[in-house]
């Protein structure tokens, strides 16, 4: 069948969501308007929406060759992708590899320190309420998941983290931290939203240089070089 373009059902701070004629696939278009501290902040990072789409789309496909179940169906153009209909788990997952952001708020370590082992957070998926951090039995009370749904995301967060942070120490990047959604999909939970320097805090390796969306938030400058860097590094352009 081919794909067609129907309305639009979504529109977010990074994407805007359409159906189409395949009631299991929609059309998710990647952005370049750039927001911060839930929406505080505003503006428009040149290019954004090519990389995070280019670049999540091709750390998707190296998850599936590692056993781990995503959204993605297929690229469609620099800015659009085909993904699965799932329903989201209104669950943000954090994975957390270095000491940065809110954990170095609420921890009061400097940033840069190293966990003994990496950092499993979930917050309740909520801009209205500043998306606040939960644990399991939150997610079990007010029914956002099951046990045997936590149970997979838990597993399948920490999969993820190893997976990434060796293919990004092969290419010099430090994988501090980062978010991960996921949804339902026809009785299975499957890795949705995401993986781009808008969702994860990449360094340099040696020189511990911000390549992410830190240098918008803290504006650093040079924002737009820092997200066709990661592009770069991981061979995209």
């Amino acid at each position: 069948m081919e794909i067609e373009q129907k309305e639009q059902l979504y529109e977010g701070k990074a994407k805007k969501v359409f159906a189409t004629n395949d009631p299991d696939c929609l059309i998710v278009d990647y952005k370049d308007d750039a927001t911060a501290f839930n929406g505080v902040k505003r503006g428009q990072i040149a290019g954004k929406g090519v990389v995070n789409n280019k670049m999540s789309n091709y750390l998707m496909g190296l998850l599936e060759k590692e056993g781990v179940e995503t959204h993605f169906v297929k690229e469609l153009s620099e800015r659009r992708t085909l993904v699965k209909n799932v329903k989201i788990v209104p669950i943000e997952v954090i994975m957390r590899n270095i000491v940065a952001g809110s954990l170095s708020k609420r921890t009061g370590l400097e940033e840069g320190a190293i966990p003994a082992m990496p950092v499993f957070e979930m917050y309740y998926k909520s801009d209205e309420l500043g998306d606040p951090m939960i644990n399991s039995d939150h997610a079990l009370a007010f029914g956002w998941a099951t046990e045997e749904e936590l149970k997979q995301i838990y597993d399948t967060a920490h999969k993820i983290n190893a997976i990434l942070k060796e293919f990004f120490a092969g290419v010099g990047v430090d994988l501090v931290d980062f978010k991960l959604e996921f949804g339902r999909y026809k009785g299975r939970i499957i890795l949705a939203d995401e993986i781009s320097p808008d969702t994860c805090r990449f360094w340099d390796s040696k020189t511990k240089e911000k390549l992410d969306k830190d240098r918008f938030r803290r504006d650093m400058g040079g924002v737009e070089d820092a997200y066709m860097e990661m592009m770069r590094r991981i061979g995209l352009k």
